[in-house]
């Protein structure tokens, strides 16, 4: 059958999300740094996005900083009132682009205040916190403290849900005994597959998986399996690659991103590519591969 993910939904806190959504990092600059190159461009692409039926957007006020927000909100205000629009805090750029930790009490209002002035809502539908202990993925630790200042931040109103991005199941654990989590925002991808026993448990539980990353992110998958299956099915391998997510688990949400329309589309029509088990059994055998 295939995946529908256009009109098959999944429940994202106290909203129902489409499947296929849009992730807005790439409307900023290089290395996610700056105004885009092509702003009407980049404004086209998110207005394609909701004309297409995307109903769940995915960015963060780090992005440019305050770049793609302020895109969203130009675009897209007043919203749709379908549309769920998550934002991550956790993270600040510095003024090389870097990416620098931001876990105080005053740096994460402060992100929290930002978001909501950048997007133009009164209260942001679901803040994710990008756990960043270490820059290059999930490490242990504890994320008590910045967790509490987020259920603060969610009692006085300002947020409606929280997730966490970037964590281990530990993490997980110990969030959900201070809030209820609503989605988990790791790196996931047919060829990084680390989180598979996560993403089970919380389909067990009716939470949210959400991939960032679902491509290969600033290293795209490559691989001849994934090749052949794409050039048999007259896809393309990203293609492939996305309804192979889409067919991994119910729970999962995905937010590939672009900055092109035409990019877009060729994203969304994944969404109605139907994958023969024997494709899946190929493309299950990528995992620690090297294609």
């Amino acid at each position: 059958m295939p995946n529908t993910a256009l009109t098959a939904s999944f429940d994202l806190g106290d909203r129902r999300v489409k499947r296929l959504g849009y992730g807005a990092m790439q409307l900023a600059g290089p290395h996610v740094f700056g105004p885009p190159r092509d702003r009407a461009a980049a404004l086209a692409v998110l207005r394609a996005a909701i004309a297409s039926g995307v109903n769940h957007i995915d960015t963060a006020d780090f992005y440019g900083p305050h770049v793609t927000n302020q895109l969203i909100r130009e675009a897209l205000h007043p919203y749709p009132g379908d549309l769920v629009i998550d934002t991550k805090i956790g993270a600040r750029r510095g003024a090389d682009a870097s990416w620098n930790p931001a876990f105080s009490r005053e740096e994460l209002t402060q992100a929290v205040h930002d978001n909501l002035k950048n997007l133009g809502v009164d209260a942001l539908d679901v803040v994710n916190f990008r756990v960043m202990i270490d820059r290059h993925g999930p490490a242990e630790g504890s994320i008590e403290a910045p967790l509490n200042v987020l259920a603060d931040l969610q009692r006085q109103g300002l947020i409606r849900h929280i997730g966490l991005s970037n964590v281990t199941a530990t993490q997980v654990a110990e969030g959900r005994k201070i809030c209820k989590i609503v989605c988990v925002q790791n790196q996931y991808n047919l060829a990084h597959r680390s989180d598979d026993s996560l993403i089970d448990d919380l389909a067990r539980d009716g939470t949210a998986y959400v991939p960032f990353f679902p491509l290969g992110g600033f290293t795209p998958l490559q691989s001849s399996t994934l090749t052949d299956v794409a050039a048999r099915l007259g896809a393309t391998p990203m293609q492939v690659a996305l309804a192979w997510l889409l067919r991994r688990s119910p729970n999962i949400l995905l937010i590939p991103g672009t900055s092109s329309v035409a990019h877009l589309r060729e994203n969304l029509a994944a969404a109605e590519l139907d994958l023969p088990d024997d494709a899946i059994d190929e493309l299950n055998g990528l995992a620690g591969s090297p294609g």
